[in-house]
């Protein structure tokens, strides 16, 4: 099998699975081939390390990036075709202290938006009604949950002509009714920087791949405050772990209050039937922001809507012993 081969089959089997990110990492004498998908990471296979490292270096060549450096971090781009969906292909690469090299390949899917599913769809429905409003809307859950394409679908579906912006690092999902623009720091096209500027643009929503640094989520807020809709994403282990975290960067409580419309966690579940959905704890401003406890960080109704699901066979009992803990 040629190496451009044994790359498709195994980025083939990522898209089967609606990975995010295919990972090369070495072990004692031979490398892993992992998979992240539904916020779970997978072994796929096991190469031999001559194997995996001619894969490596094919995707770096590919990439633009120098094959010959295996210590130093690399950063590229490459764009496949699979089953006739082009996908584009975010590459990072860098060596341990004994000089093996690591890969990771990050999938970005073009029609990715079209497979989401919610899990619940009365919470899409009260995601929608939340879009009505101004103000600051948070997503929070693990890399691979969903949280970007929940973004895009609830924009889209907003039914009103409007002028929307992005900004990512990188942009995930291409759409051509929005503005979307992409961090390059090293062209000082920070998250900080982009915000700024595309507040003089006037956009009516924003979306902002990911609050995290004090500066971004200063005028994160700022734009709720003043009249914008500002949808993003944020580190938290749970929905009661979103405004801690905004107040670590800087931003106090009674701020929040006046900016902040909803915060949410999210998980992409396996379904019984096969596929996954999106499921979330959500709560708003007319809700307590935080828990009386402070290591609570999910609501009651998180477990408790997911033991429904199980009942009506919509998730496995092994799902929902997984993830009523979230």
């Amino acid at each position: 099998m040629s190496v451009e081969t044994q790359l498709s089959t195994i980025i083939q089997a990522a898209v089967d699975q609606q990975a995010s990110d295919i990972y090369w990492l070495p072990t004692a004498n031979e490398y892993q081939i992992l998979l992240q998908a539904a916020g779970e990471l997978q072994t796929l296979m096991t190469l031999e390390a001559v194997a995996a490292q001619q894969l490596i270096n094919h995707i770096k060549y590919r990439s633009n990036m120098a094959i010959s450096d295996h210590r130093r971090p690399q950063l590229g781009a490459m764009s496949v075709v699979i089953a006739e969906e082009m996908l584009n292909l975010r590459i990072s690469a860098v060596g341990d202290f004994l000089g093996r090299e690591s890969l990771v390949v990050r999938l970005l899917y073009q029609s990715r938006q079209a497979a989401l599913q919610y899990l619940i769809p009365s919470q899409r429905v009260q995601l929608q009604n939340l879009m009505q409003e101004t103000g600051l809307i948070l997503f929070s859950g693990p890399m691979g949950a969903g949280k970007t394409s929940t973004m895009y679908d609830l924009v889209r579906q907003m039914g009103r002509q409007q002028v929307v912006m992005t900004i990512e690092d990188p942009v995930e999902i291409y759409e051509p009714k929005f503005l979307q623009l992409q961090v390059n720091a090293a062209a000082q096209m920070t998250y900080h920087d982009l915000l700024k500027v595309g507040l003089r643009h006037h956009p009516e929503i924003f979306i902002i791949g990911e609050i995290r640094d004090a500066e971004t989520a200063q005028i994160a807020v700022q734009a709720a405050l003043s009249g914008h809709l500002v949808l993003s994403t944020i580190h938290a282990r749970g929905v009661y772990g979103v405004v801690p975290r905004l107040q670590q960067l800087g931003i106090d409580v009674e701020t929040l209050r006046q900016a902040l419309t909803a915060a949410s966690y999210q998980r992409l579940l396996p379904l019984a039937t096969g596929g996954q959905a999106a499921y979330f704890d959500l709560i708003t401003t007319k809700q307590p922001l935080q828990a009386a406890d402070p290591a609570q960080m999910m609501t009651t109704e998180w477990g408790r809507q997911l033991e429904g699901q199980q009942a009506l066979g919509r998730i496995t009992k092994q799902t929902l012993a997984r993830y009523r803990g979230h």
